[in-house]
């Protein structure tokens, strides 16, 4: 699999071959401090007073660069994915084996990152149901009333909770009617490429 990266993120990127290798190591650097404790508008303005350019250029080549590295360690591209990935952006040979190298040191660290600030939401843990019918009532000798109970379990962040939930067959027909829809359309070519990209 490849990385497939757009022209914006090419734009940004293409700043990096006019700089001194030097320079790159340290915007390597720099991005990889960024991504382990989040961004500093000021490393920018001091980087791009000691090279002479923009505060805007510096922040877009660090940006691309950690761009690459997040987006190659979720998807966990092996050396030779990585390198084709980012020849498309015409850098030089010692350039290219740079950045390969700072991302086979770092993909294990930054898919550590990339898990602990993802979201935990809630998760089923169990289900208990219940199925009542009020046969008749003093007003109405002849009736019936179906209503089927749950109690939801589920667990976030390591807490359990319960909710309970109240319906009548038919919104639960339609209800896993339109639950199927979602599971048919989850088998579909695109959202599994989505769902891998995901990954």
């Amino acid at each position: 699999m490849l990385l497939v990266l757009e022209d914006e993120h090419k734009k940004h990127l293409s700043f990096l071959p006019s700089v001194d290798i030097a320079v790159v190591k340290e915007f390597c650097r720099i991005s990889m401090e960024f991504i382990r404790k989040g961004t500093n508008p000021k490393v920018y303005t001091s980087a791009a007073q000691k090279l002479g350019v923009e505060a805007a250029q510096v922040q877009n080549g660090v940006e691309g660069l950690m761009y690459l590295l997040t987006e190659s360690s979720k998807l966990m591209l092996n050396e030779v994915d990585y390198q084709d990935s980012i020849i498309v952006l015409g850098f030089s040979e010692e350039l290219r084996e740079m950045l390969l190298q700072l991302y086979i040191e770092n993909r294990k660290e930054i898919r550590t990152i990339l898990s602990e600030i993802s979201m935990d939401l809630p998760h089923y843990r169990n289900l208990e149901w219940r199925f009542d019918v009020q046969l008749a009532s003093r007003s109405l000798r002849r009736q019936t009333t179906p209503l089927i109970l749950f109690k939801l379990h589920t667990e976030s962040y390591g807490e359990q909770e319960s909710q309970v939930l109240q319906t009548d067959p038919v919104n639960l027909v339609h209800l896993t009617k339109v639950l199927d829809e979602a599971l048919q359309e989850m088998k579909s070519p695109y959202c599994r490429r989505i769902v891998r990209n995901i990954k």
